[in-house]
């Protein structure tokens, strides 16, 4: 460890040294199987795991303007509903290790998951079950959301996950439930000033199978003079690497910057306002033909939820890191 990186590690609580045994756990235990059972196979809040090789990457999507279009809103059940039902829970795939978004506070005992992403999930159950309560997270690197999905073992994905063309080849998503976007986290004491050339020569982090790595990559195309070459299975490494003096910025979403910024003051947004815009939906398995009941049912979830519960969510969570909110993004219906 650098000693100006040692330096660097304060924050949440004066207790940075946390976030760096938290993130470290989370990636060396979870591990997904290459075969995947039925989603409800798991016992208690489990684990996805991964061999630590990252899912290959999707073929490009044709072209398309509104990826965050998705199915029109039903409550009617169907098959997959009706699985779930049966089951008497939901398997949900979330973040652990995201602060304010999905994540456990070291400060209380029970070691519950909370945060914006972790009270969707719990309105979703209740919608369909009855009961916030009946939900199983498991915990899913960034590069393995995917992969979660479509081997059944999590119902569904609600872990920031960015709604783009490429991955709506793999697996479907909810309308939009948020909009970020890319955006540089640095050191105050940084003279980078966002995504210019004040990152040349710089070591820059993202995570694997991450919107924030496609944008380097496109980027360095077009003629960035930076090392993107360290990447890491969650988005919480990179922050430890940044504390531990590793590389010089991170790029991740706006939303999850400004998350960790509150993590530790020692870091800060570079940049007036996000490269790009981009919207977080609800991820779930491409549906077989007649089997697309629980989009729609996670859509009705969500037209409610515009209306009463997102926004004393979001101030609860996200206000202190976020500031004011203009509300959720409007839906759009491909149907």
């Amino acid at each position: 460890m650098r000693t100006r990186g040692l330096a660097r590690m304060r924050g949440w609580g004066g207790a940075a040294a946390m976030a760096v045994a938290c993130a470290l756990t989370g990636s060396l235990v979870l591990v997904l199987p290459e075969a995947g059972g039925a989603a409800g196979t798991g016992k208690g809040e489990g684990q996805v795991a991964s061999r630590g090789s990252s899912a290959a990457s999707p073929a490009r999507a044709e072209e398309c303007e509104t990826p965050e279009e998705s199915l029109s809103p039903d409550d009617k059940d169907g098959p997959t509903i009706d699985a779930i039902r049966d089951r008497k829970k939901l398997i949900v795939g979330v973040d652990q290790n995201s602060y304010r978004w999905g994540y456990r506070d070291p400060n209380k005992k029970t070691g519950t998951l909370e945060g914006f992403d972790i009270d969707l999930a719990h309105k979703i159950a209740e919608e369909i079950l009855g009961d916030r309560d009946a939900v199983l997270f498991r915990a899913v690197p960034t590069n393995q959301r995917v992969k979660a999905i479509q081997s059944g073992q999590v119902d569904m994905v609600v872990r920031t996950m960015t709604i783009t063309c490429d991955r709506e080849k793999e697996v479907s998503f909810s309308t939009a439930y948020f909009k970020t976007g890319q955006q540089v986290l640095a050191p105050r004491s940084s003279k980078i000033t966002g995504f210019d050339d004040t990152l040349d020569g710089k070591k820059v982090c993202s995570a694997k199978g991450s919107t924030a790595l496609t944008k380097l990559q496109e980027l360095k195309k077009k003629g960035l003079d930076a090392d993107i070459g360290t990447t890491v299975p969650n988005q919480l490494d990179c922050l430890v690497r940044l504390q531990l003096g590793e590389v010089d910025a991170v790029v991740t979403d706006s939303a999850l910057a400004a998350s960790q910024a509150a993590q530790d003051p020692t870091v800060e947004l570079k940049g007036d306002a996000p490269l790009n815009t981009e919207y977080y939906g609800v991820a779930m398995k491409k549906p077989e033909k007649g089997e697309d009941d629980l989009v729609r049912r996670v859509n009705q979830v969500l037209e409610d939820y515009r209306e009463s519960g997102w926004q004393k969510s979001y101030d609860h969570w996200l206000k202190p890191a976020l500031g004011e909110s203009a509300g959720p993004p409007a839906p759009k219906y491909s149907d």
